[in-house]
């Protein structure tokens, strides 16, 4: 106990007093330097009275030293405080030596202590600087020794020009930084072969994978600014089959107060290589549509729902309504919007099924826009639950819908989906009969309906890429549905300008469709995510093909057969004609849907295929309903081309 208190002791003030040691050692020598100095770099002066004078400059020093504690720091992290701290000591011990040798002149205290006021100066100034370049030498070999033995992750920065200087800046100024950049890629054939900040430029042909094994690269970094889509994905791609981690510099725009941080230096995620640029809306027609409007969104805690009241609550609105029966996703909107400043908007928890509490809401807020985004989505599970399907996606719907026609809604948004073509899963087909009561209703000529298509969303509930991440962190393997399966994609924050752009331009009775790129093979997208994670396929993370799930697509589409678009003025956005409903008969039989359901009274299903004649189940229990044979010809009087 008594050798762990003394080592602790030693550990604690030993260094310390080394430190003193060292730097009246210091004082000493540039005590002898400074007298070489004044005389002329000779020794031309009277080495005993030097001897007798010695012990007294150390003596006064050492109090200075004492009082005013420059010895405490910790050498290895000497800053400016340091230095500070220094400067006053030895102005301090010049003000004693100064003092003590007018003194002495005076009274003759001391024999053959008279020295003169230009030693005392030389002194201080060669002390001062000999003492902070001590600490600093010993600061710059500490963490040379310490970068040699610390393991280090070796950097290569694609970029030498400003954005990348200010990248190397922000990455190994971090005090707790372990990163060593090994070099620079640039283009520019000025800058190869030449160095930055110590570190060579090389050019693009030298980013190959033996280049990188030997510099043992980790990381690559992008610091190129205002880069296409299309050139960034085209380089990224380049390297993911290299086993290194592949980051991103953020636009100027978004730095914090206008510096770089490195922690804003983030890996390049899967959407950065989605081969489709994005899209661009001139936002003044929504503005123009949602000023001064009380506005209501359902389902405005989902996805999509809370990335379009996001959007509006930039827009000067008169009262925002946000309905959703999540309470907790609903309290985390909440909380975001609140601190993001945002206060004019109405959180209320209820059910859309729920018609008398939704009549209740219409009545007391009075709507002039509504954005309905409440839906159940996904596939598999909604295969074997069409009650709930039914009663969310088609009745909830239905509920919405004869509100807003009863309470002289203006504008009413439906978010649908491109499982509403040709569906062959419960979910879609549940979307496209949505769809199709709206395009009925449409006929009151009162509430102008609209009606938005669009693929999957990056980052939504459920979606495959936080499904692929997740997996990704468990050590895999990624499981994939099918080699050859395709989807088309778009962010939430493109999906939601859609849906406020369809609200500002439509007329009524319009489905409006977006134009999505090219779809993206999923296992494609599964290789590229294992790679972006620095990772290797199948060396370190597998893909395991599953099969089809229930009702699942190999490919979807944004047209059903016999569909056609016209343009808008935005080239992304297009409308599409549809078929012309006979709209008796679709009533009907959707109001008996709605009360079968209710009672589970009869197959639903089965009545759900005669509504949408092109719904043929595709990989489920649910297929022995399908009658192919002959099923177009039987609905084909119920059916006609309508031009929206």
């Amino acid at each position: 106990m008594i050798h762990n208190f003394l080592i602790k002791n030693v550990q604690r003030y030993g260094s310390k007093w080394v430190v003193l040691a060292i730097d009246l050692t210091v004082v000493a020598v540039s005590f002898l330097l400074s007298y070489f100095i004044r005389f002329n770099l000779t020794f031309n002066f009277e080495v005993n009275k030097l001897l007798v004078q010695l012990p007294v400059v150390l003596g006064i020093s050492l109090m200075a030293f004492l009082i005013i504690g420059s010895y405490k720091g910790v050498v290895r992290h000497t800053g400016v405080r340091d230095v500070y701290n220094l400067f006053n000591a030895i102005c301090l011990s010049s003000i004693f030596a100064i003092f003590l040798i007018i003194t002495n002149r005076q009274f003759g205290f001391v024999e053959n202590f008279t020295i003169p006021l230009s030693i005392i100066i030389i002194h201080s100034l060669i002390s001062f600087v000999a003492l902070t370049a001590s600490r600093y030498i010993f600061k710059s070999i500490y963490n040379s020794l310490a970068s040699e033995f610390k393991s280090s992750k070796k950097v290569l920065i694609y970029g030498a020009g400003e954005s990348g200087i200010l990248t190397y800046e922000a990455i190994t100024n971090h005090s707790k930084s372990n990163i060593k950049v090994v070099g620079y890629i640039d283009k520019d054939i000025k800058k190869i072969g030449k160095q930055i900040n110590g570190v060579t430029v090389y050019g693009p042909d030298n980013l190959t994978e033996s280049f990188i094994l030997r510099k043992d690269i980790s990381e690559v970094i992008f610091c190129i600014r205002k880069i296409a889509p299309s050139k960034l994905k085209e380089l990224v791609e380049g390297l993911v089959d290299f086993p290194v981690v592949v980051k991103k510099v953020p636009p100027v725009e978004d730095w914090i107060n206008g510096e770089l941080s490195a922690s804003q230096i983030k890996q390049v995620q899967i959407e950065d290589l989605l081969n489709r640029p994005p899209i661009d809306i001139v936002n003044s027609k929504i503005s123009r549509e949602v000023n001064g409007k009380v506005i209501l969104v359902s389902g405005g805690a989902g996805s999509i729902g809370s990335e379009i009241v996001r959007q509006l609550c930039k827009y000067d609105y008169n009262t925002l309504i946000i309905v959703d029966q999540a309470e907790s996703a609903l309290y985390d909107l909440q909380q975001e919007l609140k601190q993001n400043g945002h206060f004019n908007f109405t959180p209320i928890v209820a059910d859309i099924r729920d018609k008398n509490r939704m009549n209740n809401l219409f009545q007391e807020y009075k709507p002039n826009l509504v954005f309905h985004a409440a839906a159940y989505k996904h596939v598999p599970l909604m295969e074997y639950n069409s009650y709930e399907a039914i009663k969310i996606n088609i009745a909830g719907t239905k509920a919405i819908v004869d509100l807003s026609i009863m309470h002289n809604v203006d504008k009413f948004v439906f978010v649908s989906t491109d499982k509403a073509v040709n569906p062959t899963n419960v979910m879609g087909a549940t979307k496209r009969i949505a769809e199709m009561y709206i395009s009925c209703m449409q006929q009151e000529r009162k509430t102008k309906f609209i009606t938005t298509r669009f693929g999957n969303v990056l980052g939504s509930n459920g979606s495959v890429i936080p499904l692929f991440k997740k997996q990704i962190e468990k050590g895999g393997p990624l499981t994939v549905t099918h080699k050859d399966i395709t989807r088309y994609f778009m962010t939430i924050p493109e999906a939601s300008q859609l849906v406020l752009e369809a609200g500002a331009m439509g007329k009524g009775g319009e489905i409006f469709i977006f134009d999505m790129g090219e779809s993206v093979k999923i296992f494609d997208l599964a290789k590229n995510m294992i790679k972006l994670s620095g990772l290797r396929y199948p060396e370190d993370i597998d893909i395991k093909i599953t099969g089809l799930r229930p009702g699942e697509k190999l490919y979807e589409e944004l047209l059903a057969n016999g569909e056609d678009t016209m343009p808008t003025y935005h080239k992304k956005i297009m409308i599409g004609k549809v078929r012309e409903l006979d709209y008796n008969f679709v009533r009907t039989k959707i109001d008996e849907l709605c009360v079968n359901n209710m009672f589970f009274n009869g197959d639903t299903v089965k009545l759900m295929k005669e509504i949408v004649p092109e719904y043929i189940s595709n990989n489920s229990d649910l297929c022995k309903h399908d009658n192919t044979s002959g099923k177009k010809e039987s609905n084909k009087s119920n059916l006609k081309v309508l031009h929206s």
